[in-house]
């Protein structure tokens, strides 16, 4: 079962398109039906706020409204789809060891959303430097942190949401302009 994410955890919905659109068209997943249910989260992550209240067992009590469409959101997923045919290609290249210490870090309790963005900062800079890559930095970088969200998940399915948000927030932080680039003007 998959927790649940609030709807700050999904801060930018093209970055989340686009890491959706790139699992849901990567080889390997192991995780296709958490996936699916993924979807239902991205669709359904606002919470409204007069009945945002925490409950006894720790989760938000709340009404669902679906978000608004995302401009050029057809154009990120095809987008995301182009990225995963390269990430499959370069996860064969990914060391192993970097995957298990970052889901070995996912794993662990208590660490706030900084400082799981930071760890898989160092990971995606690491592989960057290890790895030989004939794309541009961000491209790169880019690629990167989506597969090894996919890594990490394929060996942790119940990481699903985590690292998922955990991604969406690296990319954020990091690529902004980058993504907002892809998207060809209207």
């Amino acid at each position: 079962m998959m927790n649940q994410v609030e709807s700050n955890d999904w801060p930018d919905s093209s970055t989340a398109v686009l890491l959706y659109s790139f699992l849901q068209h990567s080889s390997d997943c192991a995780f296709v039906s958490d996936l699916n249910c993924l979807k239902n989260e991205l669709l359904l992550s606002k919470i409204s706020d007069d009945d945002d209240e925490l409950q006894t067992d720790g989760n938000r009590c709340g009404r669902f409204e679906v978000r608004e469409e995302v401009p050029d959101e057809e154009i990120f997923r095809i987008i995301g789809a182009q990225l995963a045919e390269i990430g499959d290609k370069l996860t064969a290249e990914m060391e192993a060891s970097v995957i298990q210490n970052l889901a070995q870090r996912f794993m662990r309790e208590n660490m706030s959303k900084e400082v799981m963005t930071m760890h898989m900062s160092h990971a995606v800079e690491e592989l960057v430097r290890k790895m030989p890559l004939d794309m541009e930095k961000e491209k790169a970088m880019l690629v990167i942190s989506m597969a090894l969200t996919k890594k990490v998940v394929n060996s942790v399915p119940s990481l699903l949401v985590q690292v998922f948000s955990t991604t969406v927030n690296y990319i954020n932080q990091n690529l902004r302009d980058y993504v907002n680039n892809l998207a060809p003007e209207s």
